[in-house]
């Protein structure tokens, strides 16, 4: 087959998807996308975006409450779940339509449709009937929420369906101890619901710090979360005036008005016709690709969360950017996923570079830590007992800055910044030489002296 259809169709309009098709159409490339749901994908439409306007608005209550210390005279106070979420929607329909625009400014021509994999050239658009050839094809149709293998799992919602919720439950039980579980819990408890959160491991955020994971579990607790660990939900069932009745491995019962399932995402690639296109995938769905996202059939790539390689957002962004430049520019590009900073918007929020204090053990051996944790200045009249963790990761033979952990205000802005640093592989005297901003949290990652010494070995 030498006449196709298109030179690149895109499977997918997040924001891998939109910045590959973008990219390909500016380069001279015949390019089409299809999306099933809404352009934007998870980030815009039901992901980042509208929960970062979630955790903004749990902010606000907790800074009114704090104001007292600074002489502000509050009355009461009450919150418009309804409001909050119309607003939060009409910013989601404006960034949508951002999307759509700026593709079809680009000359991308967009289809409104479910795309399903014939061949390796071929896609099918399931409503409209009919197939379309391409002679690359890029699959970017990221993750969906994973459900609980458990009886009466339909009777939860998933964190797509958050932002669709009537009215803001006065009960919430959440499954999971990931960002998204802790990020969703404190947000109900910021805006004043009761939440428990059910967790089978024994503390939270895995992957994480183990300085991290530890801080945010004492703030959960410190911001009203009750944190059940080592412990599962095995039945979910209805109960009178619209509630639920959940059940745990421990004994204990709960009642919520909503369970909210955060037990991690998987690959979007069930019935997308893979295996007619004889694309190799993994254990768990997702699509195996090489450095440069490409499958093992030539034609067609693959970026984003549907690699399972680091889901986030402005990732997929630099694969997709990565795809083109590759594909229809001539220029071989590979994105370097090492010492990417991420953040998870806990209250107070994290932010994370580089290695853990164990992965930078693992992979050489004799590390030098330096840590602390403190009072911000903030809360100093402010009434609020919430600390905040610096922590330097430091590779010992040549001084190198492998890692930066924080929890605190700020702490993803910072990390952004940091991460410039530690991608650069500046040293701890380098960090040291830097001159401190004052007052600042941040002053502390160039004014930590005395390195951590475990107090077993102290």
């Amino acid at each position: 087959m030498t006449d196709f259809d298109y030179d690149l169709f895109v499977i997918g309009s997040g924001s891998g998807g939109v910045r590959a098709a973008r990219m390909a159409a500016m380069r001279g490339a015949r390019v089409a996308i299809a999306e099933e749901y809404r352009v934007g994908g998870t980030c815009v439409i039901r992901g980042c975006v509208p929960k970062k306007f979630l955790v903004y608005a749990a902010a606000y209550g907790k800074a009114i409450k704090e104001a007292a210390g600074y002489g502000w005279n509050v009355g009461d106070v009450s919150h418009d779940w309804s409001k909050l979420c119309a607003n939060l929607h009409d910013e989601v329909d404006r960034l949508s339509g951002i999307y759509w625009k700026n593709l079809s400014n680009s000359g991308v021509e967009i289809f409104q449709d479910r795309a399903e994999l014939e061949d390796r050239h071929t896609v099918r658009l399931v409503n409209a009937g009919k197939t379309i050839t391409a002679k690359y094809i890029l699959v970017a149709v990221g993750g969906s929420p994973a459900s609980l293998d458990i009886e009466g799992a339909e009777l939860a919602i998933s964190s797509n369906e958050v932002f669709l919720l009537k009215s803001r439950p006065q009960k919430v039980v959440i499954a999971g101890g990931g960002y998204i579980a802790c990020e969703f819990a404190q947000v109900f408890a910021g805006l004043g619901s009761d939440v428990c959160q059910i967790y089978r491991g024994d503390t939270v955020l895995r992957g994480f710090d183990d300085d991290i994971r530890a801080h945010i579990h004492g703030e959960l607790k410190r911001s009203g979360v009750r944190v059940m660990t080592h412990a599962n939900i095995v039945r979910i069932e209805e109960a009178p005036n619209d509630q639920r009745r959940v059940f745990t491995d421990t004994g204990e019962e709960l009642e919520a008005d909503v369970v909210i399932q955060a037990v991690g995402r998987d690959a979007y690639t069930k019935g997308l016709g893979l295996a007619k296109a004889g694309v190799e995938t993994s254990g768990n769905g997702a699509i195996i690709v090489d450095r440069f996202s490409k499958t093992n059939v030539d034609n067609i790539y693959a970026v984003g969360d549907v690699t399972n390689r680091i889901n986030l957002t402005p990732v997929a962004i630099r694969e997709g950017a990565a795809f083109a430049a590759t594909v229809f520019g001539d220029e071989p590009t590979a994105f370097d996923h090492a010492d990417v900073a991420s953040a998870v918007f806990t209250q107070p929020p994290v932010g994370v570079v580089g290695l853990t204090e164990h992965e930078a053990r693992k992979a050489y051996g004799e590390v030098d830590i330096y840590k602390a944790t403190f009072k911000p200045m903030k809360n100093a009249l402010s009434g609020s007992e919430s600390r905040i963790l610096v922590k330097l990761v430091v590779k010992q033979d040549d001084q190198r800055v492998v890692g930066v952990h924080m929890a605190g205000d700020d702490s993803p802005e910072i990390i952004q910044a940091v991460g410039i640093a530690v991608k650069a592989g500046l040293t701890k005297a380098q960090f040291d030489a830097t001159c401190a901003v004052h007052p600042t949290v941040a002053e502390e990652l160039v004014t930590l002296k005395e390195k951590w010494t475990p107090p077993e070995i102290a």
